[in-house]
């Protein structure tokens, strides 16, 4: 749609101010920025009060974290001011390989929505871990061929890329430098710095998204890391050393994960608003959501208003709170008081997609640990309350009967169960208190492999949790004192809702407050509970293989020593 919008205050991306224009808009792009316009046009818009600013860019996320299909997302985020995405597939990949992704590529959004080729899929190895789909150097070959493809996703196996002579994950980089060789190749490096942070960057990763401290976005970004700062990672001492070092050219705000329960509430939008609230100017973090992610992702024709560039805009009628009046794509209005996108949720999937537990269901057996002696000690996890991150401890736990007592103690069981039909593994895990009444939580959303996992501290429960989720080929179940308390429903392999975002947010309202109640406690009850098993992040996880040491990449054994007799 041609406009002419008059007397706005319009975002000068390379000075970081507001001035008072005249902004000609032909052909969906912008044509014109001027102190003032004389042209004579159909449609003329007075934006008088109200700031003009690029519509934002999320750079780093995962569509399927807000459990939801990619049309749906869309029209959930436009109303945020979010214009253009990159996404990063790698679940969806995980469960269905290259034919999920493909599945992805092929539906159409309004919302621009780019990806990234999934690096890490398994995010270690086969022999750590068993997923439904593996990326290797064919399947990257064909996806660079795809022009909505933008970077190399997320490289997380350090041990692979950096400690062995030959790895995958060595010859996808190779592949990328070699076909592409400006395309981005993206990082997942927590805690690693000093000499293992240079091998990393020198292997060719050149951003990271994980959690930062002052510490290590100082250390990251001088040795030439762009960082992807994240809500997780935002603090006063962080927003502040960003400020101090002026190191506003070297990051880009993103999002990573946000839930469908949250996904009403806000997107990249709540970003800047928790950034601005901490101390930065809203100049800067416009410009950290707009500028320095289209130019990470060699966006060129977007993130700033300027003539040739997309007319992608959002209009404020308060920049300090970052109050959205309407957002635009291509020239269009696509949200507003009075505007809202048409429903278009057409998107099919291959059948096999909405059958894809394959895992046996659970019987009270399974939860029982058999073992001679008399009381053993134990290699146990114990979660944290505002991170997703873990720590290892060591416990003595009671024998008895041959059983392993674990109860007696106040551990949970964790068990992971292979979900895709290949070897039927399961594995055990020990929590330590992460729920202090009787119950279960299952789910198939389990970052990233995916597998079916059940914990809790009564084998009823945790049976009647299995058995419950196989039924609902996927999702979240929560179950206290022998009863269905709690459902998600997550269909489409395991990890997506076809339901709208109201319906699914619901029940994911209810799985947390379910949670709760059992007395599990964190920022985001479901992302710490579905992180327990992603093997990659600090520092004991637990795969269908069993639980893993995330630095060295061994396998940690549940049981280190057995006592025969009572030494006490």
């Amino acid at each position: 749609m041609d406009m002419i919008i008059k007397n706005i205050l319009v975002y000068q991306t390379f000075t970081q101010q507001f001035e008072m224009k005249d902004v000609l808009i032909e052909n969906g792009r912008f044509s014109r920025i001027a102190d003032q316009l004389s042209i004579t046009h159909e449609e003329v818009m007075d934006g008088t009060g109200k700031w003009m600013i690029p519509g934002l860019i999320d750079i780093h996320m995962h569509i399927e974290s807000s459990m939801t299909l990619p049309s749906r997302f869309s029209q959930a985020v436009l109303p945020h001011g979010v214009t253009t995405v990159v996404a990063d597939p790698h679940e969806i990949a995980n469960v269905f390989g290259l034919e999920g992704i493909q599945s992805f590529l092929s539906n159409a959004t309004e919302l621009d929505i780019f990806y990234g080729i999934p690096s890490s899929v398994p995010s270690t190895s086969p022999q750590l871990e068993t997923t439904g789909g593996f990326i290797g150097v064919e399947e990257v070959k064909e996806l660079l061929q795809h022009p909505a493809i933008l970077c190399l996703g997320e490289v997380m196996n350090f041990q692979d890329l950096c400690k062995k002579e030959t790895s995958t994950i060595k010859e996808i980089i190779k592949v990328c430098q070699a076909l592409r060789p400006s395309l981005p190749i993206e990082g997942h490096c927590p805690k690693i710095s000093g000499k293992d942070l240079a091998d990393f960057i020198g292997a060719g990763v050149t951003a990271d998204h994980t959690q930062q401290t002052p510490e290590s976005i100082i250390e990251k970004i001088k040795s030439g890391m762009f960082l992807e700062i994240q809500k997780k990672s935002m603090n006063k001492e962080t927003i502040q050393t960003l400020m101090d070092y002026n190191f506003y050219d070297y990051f880009a705000f993103v999002t990573d994960d946000v839930m469908a329960d949250k996904l009403p509430k806000g997107h990249l939008n709540e970003i800047i608003k928790l950034a601005v609230s901490l101390g930065m100017p809203v100049e800067k973090a416009i410009y950290c959501s707009t500028y320095t992610p289209a130019r990470r992702m060699h966006l060129d024709d977007r993130g700033m208003i300027a003539p040739g560039r997309l007319a992608d805009f959002i209009l404020l009628s308060n920049v300090t709170d970052f109050t959205i009046h309407s957002v635009y794509k291509n020239g269009k209005c696509v949200a507003s008081e009075t505007v809202s996108l048409e429903e278009n949720h057409d998107q099919k999937f291959p059948n096999h997609f909405y059958q894809s537990i394959q895992c046996k269901k659970a019987s009270v057996e399974d939860f029982q640990i058999h073992v001679n002696g008399v009381k053993a000690l134990c290699n146990v996890i114990q979660t944290q309350p505002h991170s997703t991150f873990t720590k290892q401890l060591q416990k003595e736990v009671p024998i008895r009967g041959g059983i392993l007592d674990y109860l007696s103690e106040n551990l949970c069981l964790l068990t992971i169960y292979e979900r895709y039909g290949k070897n039927g593994n399961r594995a055990h895990a020990l929590l330590d208190a992460p729920i202090n009444k009787r119950g279960a939580i299952a789910t198939s959303w389990a970052h990233d492999h995916h597998n079916v996992m059940v914990m809790g501290n009564h084998t009823e429960d945790m049976m009647l949790a299995q058995q419950t989720l196989c039924e609902m080929q996927g999702g979240y179940v929560v179950v206290q004192d022998g009863h269905v308390v709690a459902k998600a429903y997550l269909e489409i392999g395991g990890i997506i809702s076809a339901q709208p975002i109201d319906v699914l947010a619901k029940q994911l309202e209810d799985v947390r407050l379910a949670m709760q109640q059992l007395g599990y406690q964190h920022d985001n009850e479901i992302m710490s509970f579905s992180t327990l098993s992603l093997p990659v992040s600090p520092e004991l996880k637990v795969t269908d293989i069993g639980m893993i040491n995330t630095k060295t990449q061994e396998i940690v054994p549940l049981i280190e020593e057995v006592y025969y007799e009572d030494i006490n």
